[in-house]
């Protein structure tokens, strides 16, 4: 099959992964790098060759062997970028987060479906082997009704000069529960705290708390500050608890069938007092996954959604759905912490259901 043209915009920190991993597919050309940094690009391009180097956006959007475009700049600039990509009738790749507001993120999903063209988040965790085993022992039940979700992404990063934490780290987190819980994220409201001890202007340490379906809670701490790295989440359910280590390469997942059970003894079901409590302590396993780049799996997911004419598996609803939350978010934080609703567009009855 012939491969789709594509140009990256934006040769800085997420550029060259786009770059290697489009050069790597057997789905892509990559036939333009497009940076105001001319040098960086070039660098990021490597030896001549057919990947023009350009400063210009308008030469890329009027080259017709560029069916797509990935774009990889600060997140305020996203929406011009799509937009004006879109219009253009090329199809777009957004790397996280989609926008720098929920506004700007519909404004780019009218503008797609209005063009039938695709519009995709560069959600990448989702494409990991792990994340997608998790989807799916979520969705066969093997832990049962879910009870938390507890995230950890803490590092010594960067600090952002235009967003804060929040923006920065945890669109992954949101992402990733938005792939692995049916339906998606459904988070009617959040709650966030944040700090700067730093000074910097920003929060650098955050928390989010989310109530989910059924009493159920999720709760998230991204942090820049942390020389320890950890990437770590914890999946409670009903019969058993997950843990995906992302940063251990020989246990990534790991399942225990262990777990709390509340039994009543009362024919009163709000007779709480009349319960007893027993705790499981069963074994624990590690099922096999492949060691695979998650970019090039999503790259791959970018060139099947164009070519079959469908949604993307991360596509702009996913994304504006994380966007939704860090809104609420920085309410929150604007209201000392309170428990702030999350904005929610209305779905037409016929896809209620579905994803």
């Amino acid at each position: 099959m012939e491969r789709l043209g594509i140009a990256v915009i934006g040769a800085g920190y997420w550029g060259p992964n786009l770059v290697r991993n489009l050069r790597a597919s057997d789905d892509w050309h990559l036939r333009a790098v497009c940076d105001l940094d001319l040098d960086r690009a070039a660098r990021v391009v490597g030896p001549p060759g057919d990947v023009r180097v350009t400063a210009s956006l308008d030469e890329v959007l009027a080259d017709p062997a560029i069916d797509a475009v990935a774009i990889a700049t600060p997140a305020r600039t996203h929406h011009g970028l799509a937009l004006a990509a879109l219009a253009a009738g090329k199809h777009v790749l957004v790397e996280k987060p989609l926008a720098d507001s929920a506004e700007h993120g519909l404004a780019m999903i009218d503008s797609a479906e209005a063009g039938g063209l695709v519009l995709m988040a560069d959600h990448t965790y989702c494409y990991t082997p792990a994340v997608q085993k998790i989807r799916e022992l979520i969705a066969e039940g093997a832990l049962g009704d879910l009870l938390f979700i507890d995230s950890v992404r803490i590092n010594l990063g960067l600090i952002q000069p235009d967003v804060d934490v929040f923006w920065d780290l945890a669109p992954h987190d949101l992402s990733i529960m938005d792939f692995i819980l049916p339906g998606g994220l459904a988070a009617e409201a959040v709650a966030a705290q944040g700090s700067d001890p730093l000074g910097a202007g920003r929060s650098c340490v955050g928390y989010l708390s989310m109530p989910l379906a059924r009493g159920a809670m999720a709760h998230v701490h991204v942090n820049w500050l942390s020389p320890t790295k950890i990437r770590r989440m914890v999946i409670g359910g009903t019969r058993r608890t997950l843990v995906w280590d992302d940063l251990n390469p020989q246990q990534r997942v790991s399942v225990f069938d262990r777990g709390v059970d509340l039994a009543s003894t009362s024919e009163d079901p709000a007779d709480r007092t009349a319960s007893t409590i027993s705790y499981r302590l069963g074994d624990t396993w590690s099922p096999a996954l492949p060691e695979h780049e998650a970019l090039a799996s999503m790259v791959a997911e970018f060139a099947a959604s164009i070519r079959g004419g469908r949604t993307a598996r991360t596509d702009g609803r996913a994304a504006l759905r994380v966007l939704r939350v860090l809104e609420a978010a920085t309410r929150s934080l604007e209201d000392a912490g309170s428990l702030t609703r999350v904005e929610r567009d209305e779905v037409p009855r016929e896809l209620e259901g579905v994803r």
